[in-house]
């Protein structure tokens, strides 16, 4: 795609970037911001990695040019929203500050065209693992690193043999929260916060699993992530919310996004 005749959407929100890390798919974002153009954009938490970078540098410059491709819109009049998350929890203590025209925020209220609010928040403060073992939660991070090499390894195997597409890191990672009482408990435990906030739904990240889904009436939404998946949530004009990846084809090749999963979310319902 050229960038030439961008997609315009109300509202952008992207989460897990994980710049400074290896797996981050800094490509695949850049000819993403390329293709959309926006009034607001929500960086919903780790968009820099803060525990790779103490561990090792790493800043190639793809990722220098995803903050400067950021920062670009900003000066163009977009306004922009980064929300803290627990790689990027340095940030935390500059909350309301701006830093070359971007907000920092712990979480925030977005009111969409139709007037329903959404809690905008990463998601980790209601994850036990990185609260209460954090050790553990290091140890995951590692593990999720490998799952990622060998998910390549495997997708290139499936290919080779004419197999449907099979993320192993996704189901490595599902499992081991499973182990630990985790995942299965991050949605409900989220959208219970934004009912307690009196919202109509959540915007997260965190969990790298992205979803639109209906919990007990909150409108539970997940980015996802730009490591695997390569996911993001673009607000439309009159409201709709849609979840889109950006993997199905090469960056170079792709004519246009395809949705990660046939849901818009209409007139405050859920449509499938």
């Amino acid at each position: 795609m050229s960038g030439e005749n961008p997609r315009h959407v109300r509202t952008l929100f992207i989460s897990d970037v994980h710049l400074g890390s290896r797996i981050a798919k800094t490509d695949f974002l850049l000819d993403f911001l390329r293709e959309f153009e926006a009034e607001t954009i929500y960086l919903v938490g780790d968009i820099v990695d803060g525990w790779r970078l103490r561990r090792s540098w790493h800043w190639p410059q793809s990722h220098n040019d995803v903050v400067q491709k950021l920062l670009r819109k900003g000066r163009k009049g977009a306004r922009i929203v980064y929300v803290a998350g627990n790689h990027d929890e340095f940030l935390r203590g500059f909350q309301g500050v701006h830093f070359g025209g971007v907000e920092v925020v712990d979480d925030a209220i977005h009111e969409t065209a139709d007037g329903r609010r959404y809690l905008v928040i990463h998601g980790d403060q209601f994850d036990t693992i990185v609260h209460n073992v954090r050790w553990l939660a290091y140890l995951g991070d590692k593990a999720y690193d490998l799952a990622i090499i060998v998910n390549r390894v495997v997708g290139r195997f499936r290919r080779t043999f004419g197999m449907p597409y099979w993320s192993f890191s996704s189901w490595a990672k599902v499992t081991v929260k499973r182990a630990v009482n985790f995942i299965s408990a991050f949605q409900t435990v989220v959208a219970e916060q934004a009912r307690n906030r009196d919202v109509h739904g959540v915007i997260c990240g965190h969990i790298h699993h992205a979803a639109i889904e209906d919990i007990g009436g909150i409108h539970y939404i997940n980015t996802g992530d730009w490591v695997e998946s390569c996911t993001a949530v673009v607000e439309n004009f009159d409201g709709s919310m849609e979840l889109l990846r950006w993997t199905q084809a090469p960056v170079a090749k792709r004519s246009k996004p395809e949705r990660y999963v046939p849901v818009v979310i209409e007139g405050g319902a859920a449509a499938a």
